[in-house]
């Protein structure tokens, strides 16, 4: 185990019932604290199950992970307390506010008081939905809804952050604000484990990239060592085709 990694995954499976195949299959992967770490790979690639499984959802089928040198059997409690996760669907109530949505899971969190008041203030502000504040949600754009959604992951300044897609279907500037807001949290000492199917976006965002194809990791390394690798490849784009195949990965 390298002593700085945030998270360390050793020979890790995961089986469902009557399934004919692993989810995840014999994946051994070490993590390293301050990276943004992209986590690609095609529909139906294990990214969901394994994501599941770090965050305390699933129940690994054999294997062992820690996450900040803690095991996932001794210690889920510390774990939770130490990761933020944002999902790609909103985690959020819609007949309430922003403020009133923020509050309430900064509470779960066990912030409270003038410290979560203002940690939700100073998150929508650089966020630029002050205005908006007590406004339902309901009201609000894709875009807004998204950030709020980023917020309500990171109120407890988490050691490690899951992300899922945290750009899909926004605005170019929402798009734009979530970015700097996440290299923000990253140089304030947050690991971030970002997965998505927006490539270029990868390419610029994460140091570093692992793709998983049938619950397998296939390459790792950062954008440029991985494009290196492949020859003609000009783009992360091309590196993934290589990898992963041209066949369409049709899921129901």
């Amino acid at each position: 185990m390298v002593a700085s990694s945030i998270i360390h995954i050793e020979n890790l499976y995961k089986k469902y019932k009557d399934a004919d195949l692993f989810a995840v299959n014999d994946l051994s992967l070490d993590i390293q604290e301050g990276e943004i770490y992209g986590l690609l790979g095609p529909n139906g690639a294990g990214k969901t199950s394994l994501i599941a499984m770090l965050c305390g959802l699933l129940e690994p089928t054999a294997g062992n992970f820690t996450i900040l040198n803690w095991n996932y059997k001794q210690h889920p409690t510390e774990i939770k307390s130490n990761i933020g996760v944002v999902p790609q669907e909103y985690a959020l109530y819609p007949t309430l506010t922003a403020t009133e949505n923020l509050m309430y899971f900064g509470s779960m969190y066990g912030l409270k008081g003038k410290i979560l008041r203002e940690k939700v203030a100073l998150s929508l502000e650089v966020l630029g939905l002050s205005a908006f504040a007590n406004k339902r949600v309901e009201t609000y754009s894709g875009g807004m809804k998204r950030r709020v959604n980023l917020i309500a992951g990171v109120l407890h300044q988490p050691k490690l952050l899951f992300l899922d897609e945290p750009t899909v279907g926004v605005d170019v500037q929402s798009k734009t604000a979530i970015i700097q807001f996440l290299k923000e949290l990253n140089a304030n000492g947050t690991t971030i484990i970002y997965t998505s199917h927006h490539l270029v976006e990868a390419q610029e965002l994460c140091t570093q990239i692992g793709i998983i194809d049938r619950g397998r990791l296939f390459v790792e390394g950062t954008p440029s060592e991985l494009i290196a690798q492949i020859q003609g490849a000009k783009n992360l784009e091309d590196v993934f085709i290589a990898v992963t195949g041209k066949n369409l990965r049709d899921v129901v």
